[in-house]
C-alpha cells in the first residue's frame, strides 16, 4: 500500500496544479504618455498587433519578443521604441513541480510585459 500511495499522491498533485501555474495568455499593461497626452498606438510583437487609444490599460499577447510601439499624438508627435519582456516566476514552479516548463515555454506564457510603462515623448 505505501509504494502505491507516493505515486498516487504524485500525480493528483501535478495534475490539480496544471491549470494554477500556467498564466493567460493576454496580459494587461496600463500604458500613458510622459506629458499626460493623449493618441494612438500601434502596438505588436510576434504574436500580434493592436491599435490602441492612450492612456489605457491594454491587453497584449505574451510573448519572448519585445512589444514594438508606434505612437503619434493629435499634434503631430511621435514615439517609436520597445518594451522587452522577462521570464515570469512562475515557470520556475512549473519546471520544478509538472512540465519541466515546456507548455509555457512553447506558449510564451511564462514571459511578462511590466505592468504600467510610460512612453517617453518630447513636450511641445
Amino acid at each position: 500500500m505505501q509504494k502505491l500511495l507516493f505515486p498516487l499522491t504524485l500525480a493528483a498533485l501535478t495534475l490539480a496544479g496544471c491549470a494554477t501555474l500556467t498564466n493567460d495568455a493576454m496580459t494587461p499593461i496600463a500604458m500613458s504618455f510622459s506629458d499626460g497626452a493623449s493618441g494612438s498606438c500601434k502596438l505588436s510583437n510576434k504574436r500580434g498587433s493592436w491599435n490602441v487609444q492612450l492612456p489605457d490599460t491594454v491587453s497584449v499577447r505574451r510573448s519572448d519578443d519585445a512589444l514594438k510601439y508606434d505612437c503619434t499624438t493629435p499634434d503631430g508627435r511621435t514615439a517609436t521604441c520597445s518594451i522587452e519582456s522577462r521570464i515570469g516566476a512562475k515557470i520556475v514552479a512549473s519546471a520544478v513541480f509538472l512540465d519541466l516548463g515546456i507548455t509555457d515555454a512553447i506558449t510564451d506564457k511564462h514571459r511578462e510585459y511590466p505592468e504600467s510603462y510610460v512612453i517617453p515623448i518630447k513636450k511641445r
